[in-house]
């Protein structure tokens, strides 16, 4: 009798975990097999920009690793958060996938009301790959030469410095309120639909200076379409030498950078994610692309999930201070 109850629950409990084994059946032969397909990187911004331009680079390494092509969609607008909304709502089976930025992912969240998507809940760490500067820079026919020139001139005084930014909710925006902040000075961000039109924007002298990657802003400054004033760097880029860091130029506190990264769409299988942090780390870490990355003014870091989410988290805490000192609310 006894027998027969246990060899009953036995019996039972096999049944009651088939259906489980069955859901997780899938899961386990995908990722054993991943990827067997192409991956599809999105990209929030045009090609040719400093996001783009590591997407590609770094994405042609991971696609030789792999042995499957990675292919660049650009889903350039509202500061990136197109292309992050495309991907938080995509499958999660690793063959969709963001190239992320502080824009879109540590700052639209304070920003937006109205997000269409929720980055801490619906995407999930890959990997670091670098992080982005900012140079302040200004029309070639404006009279400043220096920071320090900029702020005493217009310390105080009522009419703003108009500041072109890449779209609401960028890095350039609320890098340029935070610098009104600090100096004292006042700042009205313009916002423009894309690059391209801030770029041209300031190089016309219709803006009186902007934060600008110095991914984008490097060719344009050796061009002499703009001058940079100071960098928001720890140290001076090799691709601007001359250009003094915000703390040479009097403003130590100043030091605001973007992070860009690869996030996935939550749910996707531990084991794919592993695999995709191991191919990116090693594609960063190249010596070609580490190169490349470098002479396109990035800093490359390269970082497991555990501290790539870690810095997600710590990157949302302090970009939300300086969206909520700002006042700013955008729907």
């Amino acid at each position: 009798m006894k027998k027969t109850m246990m060899t009953t629950i036995a019996s039972r409990a096999v049944a009651a975990l088939i259906p489980l084994l069955a859901l997780a059946a899938p899961f386990s032969t995908s990722a054993q097999t991943f990827p067997d397909r192409s991956i599809k990187l999105s990209v929030g911004f045009p090609p040719g920009t400093g996001p783009d331009l590591l997407a590609r680079v770094v994405g042609q390494k991971v696609g030789e690793l792999v042995k499957q092509p990675l292919i660049i969609d650009n889903r350039p607008g509202a500061g990136g958060q197109i292309a992050s909304q495309v991907v938080a709502k995509s499958p999660a089976d690793g063959y969709n996938l963001l190239l992320a930025e502080a824009g879109s992912v540590s700052i639209a969240p304070a920003a937006f009301t109205k997000l269409a998507y929720d980055p801490a809940r619906e995407l999930v760490a890959v990997a670091e790959l670098a992080w982005a500067d900012f140079v302040l820079v200004v029309p070639p026919s404006s009279p400043y030469k220096t920071l320090a020139e900029l702020v005493a001139d217009n310390k105080g005084k009522a009419n703003p410095l108009n500041f072109a930014t890449f779209g609401a909710g960028s890095p350039g925006h609320f890098g340029a309120v935070e610098f009104g902040l600090q100096a004292g000075v006042k700042v009205e961000p313009i916002h423009f639909r894309n690059t391209g039109d801030a770029v041209t924007a300031i190089i016309a002298g219709d803006v009186s200076g902007a934060w600008v990657s110095t991914a984008v802003a490097s060719a344009q400054i050796k061009g002499g379409k703009m001058r940079a004033l100071a960098i928001t760097a720890k140290s001076r880029s090799p691709l601007l030498p001359d250009v003094p860091t915000t703390g040479e130029a009097g403003m130590p506190k100043l030091n605001f950078s973007s992070w860009l990264g690869v996030l996935a769409p939550a749910g996707t299988p531990v084991a794919i994610l592993d695999l995709l942090n191991r191919n990116f780390l090693l594609a960063v870490q190249s010596p070609e692309v580490k190169q490349k990355l470098i002479e396109a003014g990035f800093t490359v870091t390269g970082a497991g999930r555990d501290e790539t989410d870690r810095m997600l988290k710590e990157q949302a805490v302090r970009w939300g201070g300086i969206v909520k000192a700002s006042g700013f609310r955008g729907d």
